[in-house]
């Protein structure tokens, strides 16, 4: 995974660097950094809640008829 997320930001710095004129796309690329990295703190929490989340849907799925 920080192979993948290690490479989306070389790409979007790539494309930052070569695209420094165009506001709109240093506009974009900003975006599309903050998108990364919420979709990251996503991921990792997640990640870490993952069994805790199970425990809960196997709690209500003893609950149902």
């Amino acid at each position: 995974m920080e192979r993948i997320v290690s490479n989306m930001l070389k790409l979007l710095v790539n494309l930052l660097l070569t695209n420094k004129a165009d506001r709109r796309a240093v506009t974009a690329i900003e975006y599309a950094l903050i998108a990364s990295l919420i979709a990251v703190a996503i991921i990792g929490a997640l990640s870490l809640l993952g069994f805790q989340i199970e425990g809960v849907f196997f709690k209500i799925d003893d609950y149902l008829p």
